[in-house]
């Protein structure tokens, strides 16, 4: 087994013949990722085991997800480099760099990944890494990291924060059971108003584990920014067959009480609604996929509600959806010509009650229309994989340009849907 390179300088372009390795190159890579991308982690905890610990979700570590994630951007970013006219990286770097930031990720941790990744490839391929290979697939991780770290010092100074200085202390004033998977937390500062933030973003919220760990999720911000408070709402992950339950999202619905102090980051994401802008919006969520909507839903009420909205929103069962009351509410309080869409599997007489000039009840799946997304309409996307995945494909049989949608998507890989 080669041994691997120190790190070239932080950044460094490919030179011409680094170039042509990764082109030579990434279709073995590409074939034993699923192979260097656990072994990379599991090189990595055990040297530094706080990362797991207090960092990193322990459930998608125990899925593989964050793994495949890695792969997937590693791999991606591999293919811009050496791809004539590709997107700028920081575009699809931006995604991650918000995570990082709201998870106080610092430069210094970058050399640790790099070491604990390179070793990984090393030992996976054996002599195929020569020097020049291994020399090669550095500078790749350190061109990906230099556009990280400069990205996410930009965010650190925007918010007059030094790296990793995000995390602060709340208090929780309200508690309210919007259904019997779903709990809305509202949270003020010990000391004064809480920062302000842009509608869509979201919060890391940290939990104490059983095992001292501490947990870390981020969670969508739902009341319109301004309040001095946050409100966030979190649905319990039930344990299935594919995955297990829910960590954080249990701990907060069985031992979050009024009253009770919370570990919590600073506001980022960059599914962000563009509040300089008059031009109407085109909303469409599934199941907690709500919560950024809600957001950008009380910032049109409570500032642009000349701004017209039409919002589509999909659940299992209307008998037990959680926050589409609250939507319907907000609808009604914007320009003439906004209106709700709600979709239910089953379950939709629950919500008859709802119905009116405004707001549409039905069973089934989201049928989206040309008339739904005509004009010059922003539309912002949320919800599971497999339903973001049947949206954007309508929108793009529709005709609808890549610049006017913007995702997000609750799981490791949702850097790799459109954001633009």
């Amino acid at each position: 087994m080669t041994t691997m390179p120190p790190a070239p300088g932080l950044g460094a372009p490919l030179t011409p013949e680094q170039e042509q390795i990764i082109r030579d190159t990434l279709p073995v890579v590409g074939e034993h990722i699923d192979q260097i991308a656990p072994l990379f982690y599991s090189k990595m905890f055990a040297q530094h085991p706080e990362l797991l610990r207090d960092t990193f979700n322990r459930g998608n570590q125990a899925q593989g997800a964050q793994q495949k994630a890695l792969a997937a951007s590693v791999a991606t970013y591999a293919t811009l480099l050496v791809t004539p006219d590709a997107p700028e990286p920081k575009d699809l770097l931006g995604r991650i760099g918000h995570k990082h930031v709201s998870l106080g990720i610092c430069e210094d941790q970058y050399g640790i990944v790099h070491e604990n990744l390179m070793a990984a490839i090393g030992e996976v391929l054996g002599d195929a890494v020569t020097p020049p290979v291994a020399d090669a697939w550095s500078a790749v991780y350190w061109n990906m990291a230099k556009v990280l770290i400069d990205f996410e010092t930009e965010l650190y100074e925007a918010a007059g924060v030094e790296p990793g200085d995000v995390f602060r202390t709340a208090r929780v004033v309200d508690r309210v059971e919007e259904s019997t998977s779903v709990t809305t937390f509202t949270l003020s500062g010990l000391d004064g108003d809480l920062p302000g933030f842009l509608p869509g973003q979201y919060i890391s919220v940290g939990a104490p584990m059983a095992d001292g760990a501490r947990q870390l999720r981020q969670y969508s911000l739902t009341e319109a920014p301004g309040t001095g408070r946050w409100r966030f709402s979190v649905k319990r992950v039930e344990a299935s067959d594919a995955s297990p339950e829910g960590e954080v999202s249990t701990w907060l619905h069985q031992n979050l009480k009024v009253g009770d102090q919370l570990e919590v980051t600073l506001p980022y994401g960059d599914l962000t609604l563009d509040t300089g802008s008059d031009a109407p919006v085109v909303l469409v969520s599934a199941g907690i996929g709500a919560t950024p909507m809600l957001g950008m839903l009380h910032h049109l009420a409570d500032r642009q509600p000349e701004r017209r909205a039409r919002v589509i929103h999909a659940d299992i069962d209307g008998a037990d959806a959680a926050l589409v009351d609250e939507m319907a509410g907000l609808v009604g309080r914007i320009a003439g010509g906004s209106t709700l869409s709600l979709w239910f599997e089953q379950g939709a007489d629950a919500k008859q009650g709802l119905v009116g000039e405004r707001v549409s009840v039905s069973t089934g799946r989201v049928e989206l229309t040309a008339e739904d997304v005509a004009g010059d309409a922003e539309i912002y996307l949320c919800g599971p994989a497999g339903f973001l995945q049947a949206v954007t494909e309508r929108l793009s049989a529709l005709g609808v340009g890549e610049s006017r949608v913007h995702v997000e998507l609750f799981t490791p890989n949702d850097w790799l849907l459109p954001s633009a």
